[in-house]
């Protein structure tokens, strides 16, 4: 289920960088939410400068970077692990990027089981059958 999208202007990201948040985020995504990592799926999703504004002025005219992100997890999480989830996101953010931390923007969006597919199958299936699964595992 762990899903996240990193939204950057495409000018303020080189290779490298974009490298270590794909793959530092799907790390910390499987380390917060306890998650398998070959769950998480993590995009960097870039924009040309021009499409994108800060305090109502174009990137491409001088507006500071402000990089998003969107993580999306099951409902049910702790709050605890859900704000843990959004500060060492930020953290990266602010490492890989160089950018200052209070023009990071986060959220957290959260999908009832039934809301989401695993293989075309609700997630809420997907669950009892793989707690069944252990269960029956000695």
């Amino acid at each position: 289920m762990p899903v996240a999208h990193f939204h950057v202007v495409r000018d303020g990201v080189d290779p490298a960088q974009r490298r270590r948040l794909l793959v530092e985020a799907s790390r910390i995504y499987a380390e917060v939410l306890d998650s398998p990592i070959e769950r998480v799926r993590v995009f960097v999703v870039e924009y040309d400068a021009e499409t994108a504004a800060v305090g109502g002025e174009i990137v491409a005219e001088g507006a500071p970077a402000a990089p998003y992100f969107t993580a999306v997890v099951l409902a049910g999480r702790p709050a605890t692990q859900r704000g843990e989830l959004l500060a060492r996101l930020t953290d990266l953010v602010v490492d890989v990027l160089g950018v200052e931390r209070r023009r990071v923007r986060g959220r957290i969006v959260e999908v009832a089981p039934e809301n989401w597919a695993i293989g075309g199958v609700g997630a809420a299936s997907v669950r009892a059958d793989e707690i069944a699964a252990r269960a029956a595992t000695p």
